[in-house]
């Protein structure tokens, strides 16, 4: 059973707040646009948008559907289903693919490992069709999965024919679709170890080497980017999903259609730069600091204990607006023994009176159960008065 214990004042309030889409930018008084054909900027941790253009437009991405390729092996990993050191054999079918590639040998052995990196990096095609092939039996059986995952992320404007990205029809998404599928994918730590590589060597076993290359030029070019997927057909134009983080915000641009290379790249920076002079995401809920209210315990050796937020939160904001940040704190009812870390109530964030986040309340320390010589004292005790 839940209580509510109180509305919380543990925590400072923010002094910045608000969104708008659309804007324009204050210092210049000029509309901030990209001349692509669709664009997203939104900020990763509420999933805010900054800046829209034709974001629900449907046209083709390319590459940049290897998000999905991507975000499907890694839920696999995640799961158990396969492993980062499990060999797979190329086939023939994943050897012969075109466009961008690593180079697989037909019947060689790669690591899951190798496989990965090099759809992050280089935009491996055949890397991709041998993934698919080991997670879902075939490629046909995989895209399936990727339009399943991708209409359960609510992307409704969002249709795959391969898990390349290579010209086949139908298959189309737009900026806002992108920035969903990006996000998710971002949630896997693991991404980060391949997206921040420029170049490196890919070995294959019948002693070849492939030199890879980070498509993303925003890797060496950009210091707050740590992340990136390029794409480019004749029919999509030049595209690429980034992200970049600075201080306590992490920012996922889109861009979608752009003429050429190099203003995909200015645009996304354009935007980031835009975002990060703008917005803020201010801590509200810290993981590392204990709340003023302690938690009752019964049994225990000690009547209450410390607690606090299992995740930070932050909030999301303009930096010329002040929203009002209210708490709601829910308690547990709890027996001893009390482990750390254990969730014990939850905390709900209200921006301007709208539920904004629910964070779990864990305990900070252990309680133990409370035993015979401890039940004596508190009866003596009792006693006593």
């Amino acid at each position: 059973m839940k209580k509510i214990i109180s509305v919380l004042s543990a925590v400072c309030l923010l002094g910045a707040g608000a969104f708008s889409c659309g804007f324009k930018i204050k210092e210049s008084g000029t509309s901030l646009t990209t001349g692509c054909k669709a664009s997203y900027l939104m900020d990763f941790d509420s999933g805010e948008c900054i800046f829209k253009e034709n974001e629900f437009q449907r046209i083709p991405i390319a590459s940049v559907c290897k998000v999905m390729t991507l975000t499907l092996a890694m839920d696999a990993v995640k799961e158990g289903k396969i492993s980062l050191t499990d060999t797979v054999t190329a086939s023939d079918n994943a050897a012969g693919m075109g466009g961008s590639q690593v180079f697989l040998g037909s019947g060689c052995e790669y690591t899951i490992d190798q496989l990965l990196k090099s759809i992050v990096v280089c935009s491996a095609n055949d890397s991709c069709v041998a993934i698919s092939e080991t997670v879902a039996g075939s490629e046909d059986v995989f895209v399936a999965q990727m339009n399943k995952k991708a209409e359960e992320l609510g992307c409704k404007d969002t249709l795959f024919a391969n898990c390349t990205g290579l010209p086949k029809e139908p298959q189309y998404s737009c900026a806002h679709d992108v920035a969903l599928m990006f996000s998710n994918l971002l949630s896997h730590e693991n991404y980060f170890n391949y997206s921040k590589i420029w170049l490196e060597d890919f070995a294959h076993p019948d002693n070849r080497t492939t030199t890879m290359t980070n498509t993303n030029k925003l890797i060496r070019k950009y210091s707050n980017c740590d992340g990136g997927k390029t794409g480019f057909t004749n029919e999509a134009g030049f595209c690429l999903a980034a992200t970049a983080k600075k201080d306590n915000m992490r920012l996922i641009s889109v861009i979608l259609g752009a003429d050429s290379s190099d203003n995909r790249f200015k645009s996304t920076v354009n935007m980031f730069d835009f975002g990060f002079a703008n917005y803020k995401n201010k801590i509200i809920l810290d993981k590392d600091i204990t709340l003023n209210d302690k938690f009752s315990v019964s049994g225990g050796k000690k009547d209450d204990f410390e607690v606090c937020p299992e995740r930070n939160s932050y909030v999301f904001s303009a930096i010329d607006k002040s929203p009002e940040v209210t708490f709601s704190l829910t308690a547990q009812k709890v027996k001893a023994p009390v482990e750390k870390g254990q969730i014990v109530g939850q905390i709900e964030v209200f921006k301007d009176g709208i539920l904004y986040d629910t964070v779990n309340v864990v305990s900070a320390e252990n309680v133990q159960k409370a035993d015979f010589g401890d039940n004596l004292v508190n009866i003596a005790g009792e006693w006593a008065i």
